[in-house]
């Protein structure tokens, strides 16, 4: 028994409070990055609405960001396997205005 718990990896308890489970849709993801860091912010962009809001921002290392990336290719690629390619139909360029412009 003592050598069973001698191989078992330590695990992380993640808790997930009843707000962030609720989820943010979100159909518009704007990445920027600096040399240190990597930011995504999510907005739902409405119909025939001429503003939103950013819904939520993750900020993270250049080390998780490549990390997301490749976590989100595996998932894209076993959903295909069970469920069909995902179709992407073009969109027409979404113009993105972030407050006033500063002039110099």
């Amino acid at each position: 028994m003592a050598e069973d718990n001698k191989n078992k990896k330590p695990g992380i308890n993640i808790e997930l409070d009843e707000k962030i489970a609720e989820g943010t849709y979100s159909n518009l993801a704007i990445i920027n990055h600096s040399v240190s860091e990597f930011v995504i912010d999510f907005v739902s962009i409405m119909p025939g609405t001429p503003k939103s809001k950013v819904k939520s921002r993750i900020i993270l290392t250049p080390q998780h960001a490549k990390r997301l990336l490749k976590a989100l290719g595996d998932n894209v690629q076993r959903f295909e396997k069970s469920h069909g390619e995902i179709k992407d139909y073009e969109q027409p360029p979404i113009p993105l205005n972030f407050g006033p412009t500063g002039q110099a």
